[in-house]
């Protein structure tokens, strides 16, 4: 067993504190937002100019006009607010978002992600990865442990293109999750998925890391 693609969103959503302004990025890291805690009361970001986003629409009442950094499309609350893409990213280059929750390809180790891009193949451009890993406080990483072919995506050094250095605190994957030191002391596993054992996670990582489960 391993968790879901849920399991793993609502384990990202315990690292959520009330007041906190965070944004979450593309992929399982939206999912977040349907697993925030009782009592916690976050605000979140989109890169593309809007704070303070609502949950996904219902059927047939989608505003095409409103759409977060995913191009998917949201509703507004009575808080929010919207502004330039230059103003957006001065609140992340400013320190001002306490939390970014990312997708990734690749993990190191050490804390470099690789999440933007695969030689040779088309993408649509970096987005705003790179300005989250560098100006936001906490970085957490929700990913796959493997790819489909099997091969880990947890690793001893990315080979892919790297989005940032030394930039992750947090790895959440199907298998566990894994605290990172960026000052180099390395990867430590804190917790294991429903009835995976110590075992497959170590077989299925290339990464070293420390047990402390």
């Amino acid at each position: 067993m391993a968790w879901t693609r849920n399991d793993m969103a609502a384990r990202a959503a315990k690292e959520l504190r009330d007041g906190f302004y965070v944004n979450l990025g593309i992929g399982i890291p939206t999912l977040v937002a349907n697993h925030i805690p009782p009592g916690i009361s976050v605000t979140l970001q989109s890169e593309n100019g809007m704070l303070g986003m609502g949950p996904f629409p219902y059927e047939g009442e989608a505003d095409p006009d409103l759409i977060n950094a995913g191009k998917q499309t949201i509703t507004e609350l009575d808080s929010s607010s919207y502004f330039s893409s230059a103003d957006s990213f001065a609140m992340i280059r400013g320190g001002h978002i306490a939390l970014s929750i990312l997708g990734g390809m690749q993990v190191s180790q050490t804390g470099d992600l690789a999440n933007w891009m695969v030689p040779g193949k088309m993408v649509k451009g970096m987005g705003g990865a790179m300005d989250l890993v560098a100006g936001v406080r906490r970085v957490v990483v929700v990913m796959d442990h493997v790819e489909k072919s099997g091969a880990p995506k947890f690793l001893g050094a990315c080979n892919l293109p790297l989005t940032g250095a030394g930039v992750v605190d947090l790895l959440i994957t199907d298998l566990g999750v894994f605290e990172i030191d960026r000052k180099g002391s390395g990867a430590r596993l804190t917790e294991l998925a429903t009835g995976v054992t110590v075992e497959e996670v170590r077989s299925k990582t290339e990464a070293a890391f420390d047990i402390a489960v």
